[in-house]
């Protein structure tokens, strides 16, 4: 099941035992204090559908990966660095959140529960620019 965006996020993200991260330019820099700017086609759709067929041909054959299914976790970059390093935090947050519930333990002495826990990513496609990379 994929689902996009929340709170203005431009993401994608499907269901798997093993999640992969995607950062992808799918939008040009914005121009002034935009952060996005116009759709980048080439370098960002491309590799996006590139990354999601790869995943699904993957998934479709048993002796690749048998009983393992890959799902992702893509993100726009907006080719732009600081506006990508913000975006790949939410990376490092669900590995943060992937803890032992037990080691949490409200003041009623209670378990803490994790409603909406992030899924930890296994590895990151991207980003295509160097400042991205270099940033992320």
């Amino acid at each position: 099941a994929a689902s996009h965006s929340m709170a203005g996020k431009k993401e994608i993200s499907t269901d798997g035992d093993l999640v992969i991260g995607g950062l992808f330019p799918v939008h040009e820099k914005g121009l002034g204090s935009e952060d996005c700017g116009k759709i980048n086609e080439h370098r960002g759709i491309q590799r996006l559908e590139a990354m999601l067929f790869a995943l699904d041909e993957i998934n479709k054959d048993g002796s690749i990966l048998p009983g393992v299914r890959l799902g992702a976790h893509i993100l726009d970059t907006c080719s732009k660095d600081t506006y990508a390093l913000e975006q790949s935090l939410d990376f490092v947050r669900a590995s943060l959140t992937r803890v032992d519930g037990a080691e949490h333990i409200c003041p009623d002495g209670s378990y803490a529960v994790h409603d909406d826990v992030p899924t930890a990513i296994t590895g990151v496609i991207g980003g295509s620019y160097s400042d991205v990379s270099i940033q992320v």
